[in-house]
């Protein structure tokens, strides 16, 4: 998953103690386990330690702070597995060593489980316009990273030239959102180390191996 920039909010009257990686982290627990519209600002406030007047006053409003959890979460578990991913040369154990990656974030038990991105689409109303797009646009962004991956192994060689990218970098996306789910659910490591497997099963043949 590749990081999306949002405009940060620069507010003012920050306490000089305040941390915001540490408000942003106990920020992120509440919105990863309660979903944006449930959680509440007095919920928030209570996990970060603070008074309203200074979550206003840092992040500007409960939607910032939430963009702001969202970018944190990508740059903290996502940004290197996708530099990996991408730095691989090899597609096979690009795709093997991502997945597998994946599966122990999305069951790390220094996180929450699932991914926040897919688990951030749900409870949010229509009215939230700013939220919905950036969500939506993270979500095209890791499948852009799955084709951009693709496109590289056809031009090594890798894969035949006709490789439908779109089709192949959506169905790898819908199996990482779908794990995604599945650790939410309550899946052992194991268990969804055994999905993951599958994903470069997933990839056309190696055009080495077709003699």
């Amino acid at each position: 998953m590749t990081q999306t920039i949002f405009p940060k909010h620069r507010g003012k009257g920050r306490p000089r103690a305040f941390d915001r990686a540490k408000a942003l982290r106990s920020a992120l627990d509440v919105f990863w386990r309660r979903g944006y519209e449930p959680a509440s600002v007095a919920e928030l406030c209570a996990a970060m330690g603070i008074r309203p007047p200074s979550l206003y006053a840092a992040f500007g409003n409960k939607a910032a702070l939430f963009l702001e959890a969202v970018r944190y979460y990508e740059k903290t578990y996502w940004e290197e597995p996708a530099r990996r991913f991408l730095a691989e040369p090899n597609l096979y154990a690009a795709v093997d060593n991502f997945f597998r990656e994946a599966a122990q974030i999305l069951l790390s038990p220094e996180t929450p489980c699932g991914c926040m991105i897919v688990l951030a689409a749900i409870n949010i109303s229509e009215d939230e316009k700013d939220i919905i797009a950036a969500i939506g646009e993270l979500r095209l962004e890791t499948k852009r990273m799955f084709a951009d991956r693709l496109r590289q192994a056809i031009r090594a060689g890798q894969i035949p030239a006709d490789t439908d990218v779109p089709a192949l970098s959506g169905a790898l996306n819908t199996m990482l959102e779908g794990m995604s789910l599945q650790a939410r659910d309550g899946l052992f490591q194991s268990e969804l180390m055994a999905m993951a497997a599958h994903a470069v099963r997933m990839l056309p043949g190696p055009l080495c191996a077709r003699g």
